[in-house]
């Protein structure tokens, strides 16, 4: 792998003989370039600063964190999966231990991805485990390192294996999706990134363009996706930080939060 710089606002990794004078991802409305100006790392600055934590959610169901917390702070999560692990989103980090646990649970057969905040050193994890990733056709403009391991998918969904699927949303980005995983919960679970965002309270979802400037969607965006999540089946929500868990009421809060958008 040719040398690498890291945005330390987002994390996203660019090759070294064409890092930009912004980062290209939060160059952008939807991210911010900070106050104090674009700032950059290197993978071994990262490394002798950070670590990662790894922790169980469920059965078949593990988060991977940085910690301290890097960027943008989201999370991975490991499904494990009988036909084959799914690493849903990356974080900006991959170590020894980390790959050594991975491999203890069967490796990976596959990546993928909520939206491009979290595209971070995808080519790396699939390098290592030898595994497609797969980003929606909608976000490919925003992929600044291409890989031979990048699969582009189209549609409004894909079937993955063990009744797995990545599920087109939209909203936040023009690709942005779900993982739908029948197997973690009796309705079924969804892993979301933040293409919807709950609230510290656990009370309320959020649907936006931009979070952190709060940019709103259109009603009309808004209401379209709230008639696609009706028709999946869900109780469960991982979404894209520890802080962002919900396993109760899960299809009522939603349903309660899409309507004070649109009345």
């Amino acid at each position: 792998m040719e040398n690498q710089i890291i945005c330390s606002t987002c994390g996203t990794y660019f090759p070294e003989k064409s890092v930009p004078e912004l980062c290209t991802i939060c160059d952008e409305e939807r991210q911010y370039i900070p106050e104090g100006g674009q700032s950059w790392t290197q993978p071994a600055e990262l490394h002798n600063k950070h670590s990662i934590a790894i922790y169980q959610l469920k059965d078949k169901l593990y988060e991977l964190e940085i910690t301290p917390q890097f960027a943008i702070g989201q999370r991975a999560l490991l499904v494990l999966s009988e036909s084959g692990n799914v690493l849903w989103d990356c974080i900006s980090m991959l170590d020894e231990a980390t790959i050594d646990f991975i491999k203890s649970k069967g490796g990976l057969k596959a990546i993928a991805f909520s939206h491009p905040h979290y595209y971070s050193n995808m080519n790396d994890w699939a390098g290592v485990f030898n595994c497609p990733v797969y980003i929606h056709e909608n976000d490919a403009p925003y992929i600044v390192q291409k890989g031979e391991h990048i699969k582009l998918w189209q549609g409004e969904e894909l079937a993955l294996w063990d009744s797995i699927k990545i599920m087109l949303i939209g909203g936040h980005f023009e690709g942005s999706s779900i993982l739908h995983v029948p197997f973690l919960s009796r309705d079924g679970s969804i892993l979301c990134g933040d293409t919807l965002f709950l609230s510290p309270n656990k009370k309320h979802f959020s649907i936006m363009r931009s979070y952190p400037n709060k940019i709103p969607l259109p009603l009309g965006e808004i209401r379209r996706i709230k008639n696609r999540m009706e028709c999946i089946p869900m109780d469960t929500f991982y979404g894209y930080i520890k802080a962002q868990n919900l396993d109760v009421d899960v299809k009522q809060i939603f349903e309660e939060s899409m309507t004070r958008y649109l009345v």
